[in-house]
C-alpha cells in the first residue's frame, strides 16, 4: 500500500471526489454553515480568504465567494474539477497546503473545514504558524479540527484509502496558542455521518 500519506489522500480524493460531495450531503447536522456565518460576520467586505483543501468548494468555498475574493487549494485534482465548475467566482489552486508559501499578511481569513486531519499532526504545529504569518494582524482562522488522536491510514473509506491525523483537543488550543493565535469560538460539536457519529473541534481563532 502506498505509504507518502500525502499521495494516499490525493489519490483517494481523485477517486471518491463526486461521492464524497454526495456523502456530505447525508450529513443533516453538519454545522459548518453556522461557524460559517459567524465568520463572515466578523469580516469586513470584500475580504482577502483561503481556503485550505477546499475540495469541490460546496458548500463552503461557494458562500465565502459570494462576497469576498477567495483561493481555494486542495491536493486532489478531481475535486478541484468540481470546484472550478461548481464555484466559478473562487480562484483555485492544486497544491498540498504544507507546501505553500504566501507573503505575511496575505489574507483576512484562512479556512480549513475538516482538511487538516489529512495532514500528519507532527506538522500541524508549523502549518498553524504559517496560518498565523499569512493572517493580517486581525484575521481570523477557521477550522473543524479532527480531534480523535487518528494517526494512520484507513483501508476503506468511502471507497479508497485515506489518511488521517490528529491530536486531542487540549492539545489542538496549545498548538493554536502556540502559534500566537488566541481562540475566539471554541466548540467540540459531535455529528452523525452515514457511517456513525463522529466529533469535531470548531474553532475560530484571531491573530
Amino acid at each position: 500500500m502506498e505509504s507518502d500519506p500525502r499521495h494516499v489522500v490525493e489519490a483517494g480524493y481523485d477517486q471518491i471526489a463526486g461521492g464524497y460531495l454526495d456523502w456530505g450531503n447525508e450529513i443533516d447536522d453538519a454545522p459548518r454553515m453556522r461557524f460559517l456565518e459567524d465568520l463572515l460576520a466578523r469580516l469586513r467586505t470584500p475580504a482577502a480568504v483561503l481556503d485550505l483543501g477546499c475540495g469541490s468548494g460546496i458548500p463552503c468555498t461557494a458562500a465565502l465567494a459570494e462576497q469576498h475574493d477567495v483561493l481555494g487549494v486542495d491536493i486532489s485534482a478531481g475535486q478541484l474539477e468540481l470546484a472550478r465548475r461548481m464555484v466559478p467566482r473562487a480562484r483555485f489552486r492544486k497544491e498540498d497546503m504544507t507546501a505553500l508559501r504566501f507573503p505575511a499578511g496575505s489574507f483576512d481569513a484562512v479556512t480549513a473545514f475538516y482538511s487538516i486531519g489529512h495532514v500528519p499532526r507532527h506538522e500541524h504545529a508549523a502549518l498553524y504558524e504559517r496560518i498565523t504569518r499569512w493572517l493580517r494582524p486581525g484575521g481570523l482562522f477557521l477550522a473543524a479540527l479532527a480531534c480523535d488522536s487518528a494517526d494512520g491510514v484507513e483501508d476503506d473509506w468511502l471507497g479508497a484509502p485515506m489518511y488521517f491525523s490528529s491530536h486531542d483537543p487540549a492539545t489542538n488550543r496549545e498548538l493554536l496558542r502556540q502559534a500566537g493565535l488566541t481562540l475566539l469560538v471554541d466548540e467540540l460539536v459531535t455529528i452523525q455521518e452515514p457511517e456513525g457519529a463522529a466529533t469535531f473541534q470548531w474553532v475560530i481563532a484571531q491573530r
